[in-house]
């Protein structure tokens, strides 16, 4: 029936010789089943119950698809249309899961259809969003893939479950929200447009209209004196969309009662739109009949598929890599020889080992961490220095008030102007005291964030294995432990170490000479002071230079060689001393979730690396 002369002329030969590898190309890459991995250009043909949506399809096809009140369509169907020479036998295929089931006539495709949604989606009112494939080839159909989802229910009616209209929704959006799905939307040209849910929904996923062709359908049960509406609604000036919108005329139940043939309904058509003096334009204009509709469809599908195919290809590069990533990730899998095993499990340690000296040396190779644990280090060592620093500089300004307050409140027997040596030490003690909590937190902090290291790093590595991933995580928590008791020793030492004044003569000497040399701090340069005073504040300033640089590196190295180098050190001894165990096999036992996911990568990875040649062979034809 799509043997009419405006099919054939429009459609010239070298955009002919053009239609069928495109479209073939797509329909493979979905026969792989990369659609499960990425999304492939597509026209989605969605509408409202009882909008005429199957009627235009089997107006398209050829076939009659399921048809009648309620929901028809229950399922995705795939109809993928094939135009061969004429002559050449009608054939159809349907093939859902992994049946498949041949057709001999158009007459059998509904019968075939209804039965595999019952398969698919029980014997109910319920849908599924598996898909069903329905290939027809004939003389008579247009090369053409399209996707026909459920119509949108409004109520559930009868033995329907309860969310059947959210149910029916979220399989569609899942649908059209995707860029590379053009929305065949349609609906009875005698309703108001914008109360069709179904152009509600495209244009909530596609608000400018750019991938929304609009279809129209029954205009011969418009109103008398509506038509104008109608026109003004095809010629884009209700709702305004990008691909505009297209009329057509398919047959009724009527029709399909008296046997009315597809291609008398075709002529039908045509007549309908010539005889009608509102509609007549429409027809001039190319936006009306199922053979422009068709012509319109195949060119969309086209053009819609040439601008995808760069994107496809990156986005088929990109999903490799990642599925390489993850397979490298979980490795080959357990070995079934006993020798091997033992030397599977050797390797995984000594990997992991290896992994542990890198962060100790502070070479590890970043994948999913932000930063290197040492550079994380670095940073609260810093962050140390600073708050050592920050407390020189207000100690510096306050320690006149201190020593002259220090000196009123404590004084004993001595003469005015005596400041005595007791006086110096309780002040340097009272400041060293303050800075053992900061001190004690650094160790705290350091701690938390190599033991958070080591844990993911062990999950990472041994993700595959939740035997050995256990055993691993013994050690990292009980030497956590262990470490940080001993820093905390011998930070806590430190701080009464440093309670005893000390420091070479010579440094003293030095450090003092450049505390003198300092220039006074403003607000005292308007006080008479004491002399003695203002020595003993520069003998504590002196001081307390020489205690910050002594804290500044001694309590890191302390941090450091306990939380950083001990730590894995020891980590790395208690993994060797799991290898010739006798729970070694138990060790590598795979969890059965990674062997399975392992499947389900390589397949995947099969399936992309087939398309990958597919659209590489396209594209290299098509240049």
């Amino acid at each position: 029936h799509f043997h009419s002369s405006s099919y054939i002329t429009c459609l010239n030969l070298h955009y002919e010789d053009k239609v069928r590898p495109c479209i073939d190309l797509v329909d493979s890459l979905r026969l792989l089943g990369v659609e499960k991995d990425l999304h492939l250009p597509a026209i989605a043909v969605i509408g409202d119950q009882s909008s005429g949506k199957s009627s235009v399809l089997e107006a398209l096809s050829g076939v009659a698809l399921p048809r009648g009140t309620g929901i028809v369509t229950r399922c995705p169907l795939v109809l993928k249309l094939k135009r061969v020479e004429r002559g050449v036998s009608w054939s159809g295929r349907l093939a859902y899961q992994n049946k498949v089931q041949n057709l001999l006539k158009p007459d059998d495709v509904g019968h075939a259809v209804a039965n595999a949604q019952n398969s698919l989606a029980g014997n109910g009112k319920g849908i599924s969003h598996e898909m069903i494939t329905l290939d027809i080839e004939s003389s008579k159909v247009p090369d053409l893939t399209l996707i026909d989802l459920p119509g949108i229910a409004r109520v559930a009616t009868g033995d329907q479950p309860l969310d059947i209209e959210k149910q029916i929704k979220d399989l569609i959006e899942k649908f059209i929200k995707r860029q590379e799905t053009i929305s065949l939307v349609v609906v009875p040209a005698n309703i108001d447009i914008a109360t069709t849910e179904a152009l509600k929904m495209a244009n909530k996923v596609d608000p400018f209209g750019e991938r929304t062709l609009g279809i129209l359908t029954k205009p011969d049960l418009v109103d008398k004196g509506a038509e104008e509406t109608v026109v003004s609604t095809v010629c884009n000036q209700v709702i305004p969309l990008k691909k505009g919108y297209m009329i057509v005329k398919c047959r009724g139940q009527q029709d399909i009662n008296s046997n009315l043939s597809l291609a008398k309904a075709i002529q039908n058509e045509r007549d309908f739109f010539e005889d009608n003096s509102h509609f007549k334009p429409l027809l001039e204009d190319g936006k009306a009949t199922v053979p422009l509709l068709a012509e319109r469809l195949t060119k969309e599908l086209v053009e819609h598929i040439g601008r995808s195919l760069p994107q496809l290809q990156k986005q088929i590069e990109q999903k490799l890599e990642k599925t390489a990533k993850e397979l490298r990730k979980l490795g080959d899998g357990v070995p079934l020889e006993e020798h091997e095993k033992n030397n599977f499990l050797i390797k995984k340690i000594h990997e992991f080992n290896q992994i542990l000296s890198d962060v100790m040396r502070a070479e590890e190779d970043l994948k999913n961490s932000d930063a290197k644990v040492f550079t994380k280090i670095r940073t609260e060592f810093k962050t140390w220095k600073s708050h050592l620093d920050k407390k020189s500089s207000t100690l510096e300004e306050n320690l006149r008030d201190e020593v002259e307050e220090y000196t009123k409140t404590q004084r004993g027997k001595e003469l005015p102007g005596f400041v005595n040596y007791r006086t110096f030490e309780n002040i340097v003690k009272k400041h060293v005291v303050e800075l053992e909590e900061p001190a004690t937190q650094l160790l705290t902090d350091i701690t938390d964030i190599v033991h958070t290291c080591l844990k993911d790093i062990a999950s990472d590595h041994f993700e595959a294995f939740p035997n050995l991933l256990k055993a691993a995580k013994e050690p990292i928590e009980d030497l956590r432990e262990q470490e940080y008791e001993k820093a905390k020793e011998k930070v806590k030492a430190q701080f009464k170490m440093e309670k005893i004044v000390y420091c070479q003569d010579g440094i003293y000497s030095w450090k003092l000479q450049s505390v003198k040399q300092k220039p006074e701090p403003i607000r005292f340069l308007n006080r008479p002071i004491n002399a003695d005073i203002r020595e003993m504040a520069q003998h504590l300033n002196t001081y307390f230079t020489i205690t910050s640089e002594r804290l500044a590196n001694q309590v890191p190295l302390i941090v450091q060689y306990h939380m950083l180098h001990q730590y894995i050190s020891k980590l790395q001894t208690a993994m060797m001393a799991m290898i010739g165990g006798k729970n070694a096999e138990k060790l590598i036992r795979e969890d059965s979730d990674v062997a399975r996911r392992r499947k389900l990568l390589k397949d995947r990875l099969e399936r992309l690396k087939k398309a990958r040649l597919v659209l590489a062979k396209f594209v290299q034809s098509a240049s």
